[in-house]
């Protein structure tokens, strides 16, 4: 928890609904002056409610400072999970949260996984812990008022209004549109996850039966329509080590359906009649 409205609402929240079994976690990034004072005002809260509190302070890596923030965020509160015992994190991410990343990606032209947003239960991202989001169903208005109700003054970050950021905007923009209902985008949002998980069942079917191993090499003979190809297509270049996009993937993908060539991401793949082979590039030769 970060000392925000939205997190105080989930610690206090918790509290009521499993008294003496929670604990709470504060990740200090280090990217404001102020964010030491921040985990030290969560602490102090902590104690007042008599649940245990850990601070963790993580080092940012350079490159993306939001997306390099919630890896490290990620990785601390695995960790600590852990080393305490827990069965599971929670996080306050909620309907505004939803509706807000559905449009944001929308306007992106996200393919399925993105729109999906975010999940109810799922495994934190590079760990084993498991991860729970219990106010998906709550207003980012109504967790507010939980606060209010219990006296505490919340931390205002500065980031929430600075509008270099795209969910800030996408923010303010929902805020001046009344005619968006905002629960039924997250309704839609955590329905187009349900879409999300049957699809990764049908190409994980299509793997079991359609690909195969062959001298250092993956053939793979393709069934499914093209979604569920260009998901296999971006496993078999993820086995090579590989990573590449769905939109980088469906350009292979046309070549190969013409009977072409091609390479992505390290791998090279090419046609013959029915099936798609796929093997690691050689190392180029220098000198």
């Amino acid at each position: 928890m970060s000392g925000g409205p939205d997190s105080l609402a989930l610690l206090l929240l918790a509290r009521a609904a499993l008294p003496g079994r929670v604990e709470a976690a504060t990740v200090d990034h280090g990217l404001r002056a102020e964010s030491a004072q921040e985990a030290d005002f969560v602490a102090c809260l902590c104690v007042d409610l008599g649940i245990p509190h850990a601070i963790l302070s993580v080092a940012v890596a350079p490159g993306n400072t939001q997306d390099r923030a919630r890896q490290a965020r990620y990785t601390a509160l695995d960790e600590w999970s852990a080393a305490r015992g827990l069965s599971a994190i929670a996080t306050a991410h909620h309907a505004d949260d939803q509706a807000e990343t559905l449009l944001m990606r929308l306007n992106r032209g996200s393919g399925l996984s993105g729109l999906a947003g975010v999940r109810p239960s799922t495994r934190i991202p590079g760990g084993t812990a498991a991860l729970v989001r219990p106010l998906l169903g709550w207003r980012r208005a109504e967790l507010m008022d939980v606060v209010v109700a219990a006296g505490v003054d919340p931390v205002q970050d500065p980031s929430n209004a600075d509008r270099r950021f795209d969910r800030v905007r996408m923010r303010e923009a929902l805020r001046d549109c009344d005619w968006i209902d905002v629960t039924a985008l997250a309704v839609s949002a955590a329905h187009i996850a349900e879409a999300e998980e049957a699809f990764d069942i049908l190409a994980a079917r299509e793997w079991a039966e359609c690909v195969e191993r062959h001298e250092g090499a993956l053939r793979y003979r393709p069934k499914g329509p093209s979604l569920i190809r260009k998901r296999v297509v971006q496993r078999i270049i993820a086995e090579f080590g590989g990573e590449a996009e769905l939109s980088q993937v469906a350009d292979t993908i046309a070549k190969l359906e013409k009977g072409g060539a091609g390479t992505l991401a390290g791998v090279m793949a090419r046609a013959r009649k029915d099936v798609w082979t796929f093997a690691a590039e050689p190392p180029r030769r220098t000198g």
